[in-house]
């Protein structure tokens, strides 16, 4: 890996917030693509210290500073993933963490980069429910219900949403996008999902190719 992104996830990690900013402003001296930087650098030192955090390795204020490391990194970076002229104008998704859950770091990280790849996100914060977010998906006329969960038992909700659209008659209006620590793809497809991000890179690209296939592209 670079030098520079080893150096970010140590930073990440370590929850440095100067040293992430001053890394990231020498990946972008560098020319380095700031997803890259986010998807190797920030969100890799976010998931060691989550699993740090997940086997009681370290507590609530380290993963608080890790996330303070990861942002001041991130606010160096907005303008250049914002800035990205071959980022063609996408569709519009609702985004949150679902019902019963605080956790949003990785939901955050894929706002962004979302957003710096032509989407028009609504993101309605983490603890949301189900109805909140088929109906805010209503009001905007969104092409994506999108939900991440990092607990087990908060993730039982996530089926919810097809089931919830299938009985207002809409379910052919909206993709559904599932996400998150505990999920994966199979999980996610038997339960609802027409799409499924293992990362915040992943996501981007299935959001994109979700409403390639909505508009009746390949």
């Amino acid at each position: 890996m670079n030098k520079i992104l080893e150096q970010l996830v140590d930073a990440t990690v370590k929850g440095d917030d100067r040293l992430a900013a001053s890394l990231a402003r020498q990946a972008m001296a560098e020319n380095m693509d700031p997803f890259r930087v986010i998807q190797d650098g920030c969100a890799r030192g976010m998931q060691i210290i989550g699993d740090q955090f997940a086997k009681l390795d370290c507590f609530l204020p380290e993963v608080m500073m890790a996330a303070d490391a990861m942002n001041a990194a991130i606010e160096i970076l907005k303008p250049y993933l914002l800035n990205q002229p071959d980022r063609e104008p996408q569709g519009t998704i609702v985004l949150a963490t679902i019902q019963g859950d605080l956790h949003d770091l990785g939901k955050n990280i894929v706002k962004i980069m979302l957003r710096a790849s032509g989407f028009t996100v609504y993101d309605l914060g983490a603890d949301v429910s189900v109805r909140d977010l088929i109906e805010k998906a209503q009001e905007v006329k969104a092409d994506i219900i999108g939900a991440s969960a990092i607990l087990t038992t908060t993730m039982a909700h996530m089926p919810d949403i097809a089931s919830i659209l299938t009985e207002l008659g809409i379910r052919d209006k909206y993709m559904v996008m599932m996400g998150g620590a505990p999920v994966i793809a199979e999980w996610a497809l038997a339960n609802g999902a027409d799409g499924y991000g293992e990362d915040a890179s992943e996501a981007v690209a299935v959001a994109a190719a979700l409403i390639r296939k909505k508009r009746g592209g390949l």
